[in-house]
């Protein structure tokens, strides 16, 4: 047999209904069925969902594999298994929840055949859910983690060439819970050689589940801190200090790390806040820089700033005013080139935040009245101002001569 293009890996539990459209969505792509072969593990479930793969299997025009097993717990089991079993140039993880678009797979090899790159993404579309819509601007034949939006979607269910993967050892960690896409396509974000987004046809369906259950269980919140440990350790082993790292590490501060300090830390109890914050305090003094904060809205960094500070008394404040989603007031200074946003504390003697802390970047101080961009280069103006000064007026020079 030829190799196949692509190997499409579905770990499945419980997906009953939903894995029916997801495999009419796979069975409907228009990709030769000789260039695929589907996948599917079983992880336990007993709702007929193996039953169903089986189905599926005896009729496919494509070579179909089922796995049946014993439940593990969370969706690293069942695609590491997928991925032991695969043998395509290509390897596509698809949730048994979800549904591919038309002709997903053959635009997606496509793209990555065209631009000998290693991942590729395709635009992600939500249905009774929220999807990632940063990275899909436009599509982009080849790009890196560093220079475009792609580090804010780090879910599995992307093209990845499997010579990538099997180089580089790659599987899912199974010992995380939550999280365990993000550390594995983060990897093969960094060590792939270019990255294709495919913007212009959405290729993945992410469908929200009327039960509110999911392939991923949600789990306690300490899960959040293990995947943001995993996740910035990743960051720091493979990215040397300096802005590139700072570019990386705002994203596990930013949608892992923040969201325990928002709206939720209100009604938590004060055992639940105080660990939270003893959890969070050795990332923040590891990875907490700068470089991060400055990338940062005012009120992301101060409330990260103030879980470095071990403040949670000034924390409540800012997530209370926060929750009401009031606009912060603004004031400027330096002739309008510094604004600073008047949330809880500042400039109080008591809190000791530095007044930086409170001051928004031009990205977000740009939509206030009477701001202005500072010069990108002061000191730069001023020495060419001292050189002009210091040349000849018109007309002394040609009396001179």
């Amino acid at each position: 047999m030829t190799q196949p293009d692509v190997s499409v890996i579905i770990g499945a539990y419980e997906a009953m209904p939903y894995l029916v459209e997801c495999l009419a969505s796979v069975e409907a792509q228009t990709i030769d069925p000789g260039r695929l072969e589907v996948i599917a593990v079983d992880d336990g479930s007993t709702d007929g969902t193996g039953e169903c793969l089986e189905e599926f299997a005896a009729r496919a025009p494509m070579s179909v594999t089922v796995v049946r097993q014993e439940n593990s717990g969370g969706p690293s089991g069942p695609r590491n298994v997928g991925l032991g079993k695969a043998a395509g140039r290509y390897v596509f993880f698809l949730d048994a929840d979800d549904r591919l678009g038309p002709e997903a797979l053959e635009r997606m090899v496509s793209m990555a055949d065209k631009n000998g790159t290693d991942v590729v993404l395709g635009r992600v579309e939500g249905v009774n859910r929220t999807a990632p819509k940063s990275m899909w601007g436009k599509t982009l034949d080849r790009t890196d983690v560093y220079s475009s939006n792609i580090k804010f979607t780090l879910s599995a269910q992307k093209l990845f060439r499997r010579a990538l993967l099997e180089r580089h050892g790659m599987r899912f960690d199974e010992s995380l819970w939550t999280g365990e896409d993000a550390l594995f396509t983060l990897e093969a974000y960094l060590r792939a050689d270019g990255v294709s987004v495919v913007a212009d046809h959405t290729c993945y369906y992410l469908v929200g589940r009327d039960d509110g259950k999911h392939v991923t269980k949600s789990g306690s919140y300490t899960l959040r801190f293990d995947s943001a440990r995993a996740l910035m350790k990743l960051i720091d082993d493979m990215v040397p200090a300096g802005d590139k790292r700072d570019v990386l590490m705002v994203r596990p501060f930013l949608i892992t790390l923040l969201p325990q300090f928002g709206p939720k830390f209100l009604t938590d109890s004060e055992d639940v806040r105080r660990t939270k914050l003893e959890l969070a305090k050795p990332l923040m003094e590891a990875y907490w820089t700068p470089g991060v904060a400055r990338r940062l809205k005012v009120h992301e960094r101060l409330r990260l700033h103030l879980v470095a500070m071990q403040r949670p008394d000034l924390l409540l404040d800012v997530v209370k005013f926060v929750k009401e989603k009031k606009q912060a007031a603004a004031v400027l200074e330096k002739r309008g080139t510094r604004l600073y946003l008047l949330y809880p504390h500042f400039r109080s003697k008591t809190a000791g935040v530095p007044d930086e802390i409170y001051r928004a970047e031009a990205r977000e101080a740009s939509a206030f009245d009477g701001y202005r961009a500072a010069a990108a280069n002061t000191f730069l103006r001023r020495a060419l101002r001292k050189i002009r000064r210091s040349l000849p007026r018109k007309g002394f020079g040609a009396a001179a001569a």
